[in-house]
């Protein structure tokens, strides 16, 4: 193919989508600058609307960042003894520049899914270094001096603000652009995932405009020479590739094609469903290689993840005796029955196990299970949105996940865990398989990724896969941002 011979032919001279909304702040944003958007700027390798896009969450990302420094020199002289010095003002361009350097505003532009909890380990490198920053810088920033609480509460907000800030820096960043478009191409399972994914997200910013084979069913790349017709056709951002040879010389080419249109890539390989993220990249003298990790857990992050578990279930208990009291109390008044309800679950390394929960059913529900089959909502599990054998206390226990609080004595006894895949009950545990039985390598937990998704919304067997690469990517950072992300799931009740 040759080179076009000028940008007119480069680029087609009608508009495509806009970049921002029409009215509201948007519009305001894109300035001068919006007469330009909808034109492939080919010399540059990226199409203007994406430039402006990316441009955008990394200047909404920084002045979060600016802003939650600020905030904490504010707030701890405001409450102390001391008072901001002119040379303070610093303190913005060099946030800035620790970010950059720490790759906080690179990520945005490569990923789908945007999220701030993932950045929360070099959110606090950076307040960490900020804090340094300020301590030797104390005497020409600070007219008074700080104390050491002062030190620690200057990290401390930094920390929280930069979190808070940048979440709604993404929210915002979000609203007033116009989705980012998406080409899918693959096959129709696999664009049927990936949008499933994208929905439970929320769309997360992204919309895929359309779907293509990319491959043959002789496993040839169809639409090989053709990316740049579609990519025109459909005004496409990006290009979700979702191959089933990630290695074949057909899907390199297909690569490199997207590559040179200035579009974005993002790859789903295959080896995702075994590996997840456990990969570490390897370098051999330039020649990229894939480590993988082991699977299951080494005995030193057995004994980190029971301390975890022992800390939050101790913890949890002493937090919510109240709780516990007076939901024993309106069990016992609301209906006739025992106050713990007992299950059977499959525990780690198969090995049974009872469960314990506030009970929220009539006496005898189980027996009535049977009748109620035709019900069922869940695709594998079972489920009824208004089922009839709840008790009245019994709904308002499940909305508030009230009745989930007794497995904190689960984890005490060492058969759950605080995070871990989800228990089953006997005879849903016999629906599993192969090698998703691995998932129980793992002692199962009171939360998980299949909660935060959305318990009754994930099909068996996707929650068991999901289970599966949990156990794979096993770390204590991914315990507790899954119990982080728990909490706005149970306040907006949208529990089991």
């Amino acid at each position: 193919m040759s080179e076009p011979s000028s940008l007119s032919e480069a680029c087609p001279a009608e508009l495509g989508r806009p970049l921002f909304r029409e009215g509201g702040a948007g519009s305001r944003v894109a300035g001068r600058g919006a007469l330009r958007v909808g034109l492939r700027v080919v010399g540059d390798r990226l199409p203007a609307e994406i430039q402006q896009r990316d441009a955008l969450f990394r200047r909404m990302l920084a002045l979060a960042d600016v802003l939650s420094v600020a905030l904490a020199l504010v707030v701890v002289t405001s409450i102390g003894d001391g008072a901001l010095r002119l040379p303070a003002l610093l303190a913005a361009p060099a946030v800035v520049a620790i970010s950059k350097a720490i790759g906080l505003y690179d990520k945005d532009e490569l990923l789908l899914h945007k999220t701030t909890l993932d950045e929360a380990p070099r959110l606090f490198q950076l307040a960490t270094l900020f804090s340094i920053g300020v301590w030797l810088l104390e005497s020409a920033v600070v007219d008074g001096g700080l104390g050491k609480v002062e030190f620690v509460a200057v990290w401390g907000i930094a920390l929280v603000s930069a979190l808070a800030g940048r979440a709604a820096a993404r929210g915002l960043a979000n609203r007033i652009s116009a989705p980012e478009r998406c080409l899918m191409l693959g096959s129709r399972e696999a664009s049927v995932l990936v949008e499933s994914k994208l929905a439970l997200r929320g769309g997360g910013g992204t919309h895929v405009v359309a779907r293509e084979e990319l491959e043959n069913e002789r496993g040839d790349v169809v639409v090989a020479g053709r990316l740049r017709e579609l990519v025109d056709a459909h005004d496409a951002h990006r290009l979700i590739l979702a191959p089933d040879a990630t290695d074949s010389d057909a899907v390199l080419d297909a690569i490199r094609e997207a590559k040179a249109l200035g579009v974005k890539i993002s790859l789903v390989p295959r080896f995702s469903e075994v590996l997840g993220s456990s990969l570490v990249y390897d370098d051999l003298h330039g020649v990229p290689v894939l480590a993988v990790r082991r699977f299951g857990l080494s005995r030193s992050s057995k004994i980190l993840k029971r301390a975890f578990d022992l800390l939050v279930a101790g913890v949890g208990i002493a937090a919510t005796a109240p709780l516990l009291v007076v939901a024993a109390i309106a069990i016992k008044l609301d209906s006739s029955g025992p106050l713990l309800f007992r299950q059977t679950r499959v525990g780690r390394g198969d090995q049974p196990f009872q469960i314990f929960k506030f009970r929220t059913m009539v006496r005898g529900a189980d027996e009535l299970r049977a009748e109620l089959e035709h019900l069922n909502e869940a695709d594998g599990l079972f489920k009824i949105a208004q089922d009839p054998r709840v008790t009245r206390i019994g709904r308002w226990l499940r909305r508030t996940s009230l009745d989930e609080l007794p497995q904190l004595f689960n984890v005490l006894r060492g058969e759950m865990s605080v995070v871990g895949p989800r228990p089953l009950v006997i005879e849903d545990d016999r629906l599993i398989l192969g090698w998703h039985r691995q998932r129980l390598d793992i002692t199962p937990g009171m939360t998980g990724h299949w909660q935060v998704l959305g318990s009754s919304r994930v099909p068996l067997q996707e929650m068991v896969a999901i289970d599966y690469l949990y156990v794979v990517n096993w770390s204590l950072w991914s315990d507790l941002k899954y119990l982080l992300q728990t909490v706005p799931y149970v306040l907006r009740a949208r529990s089991m």
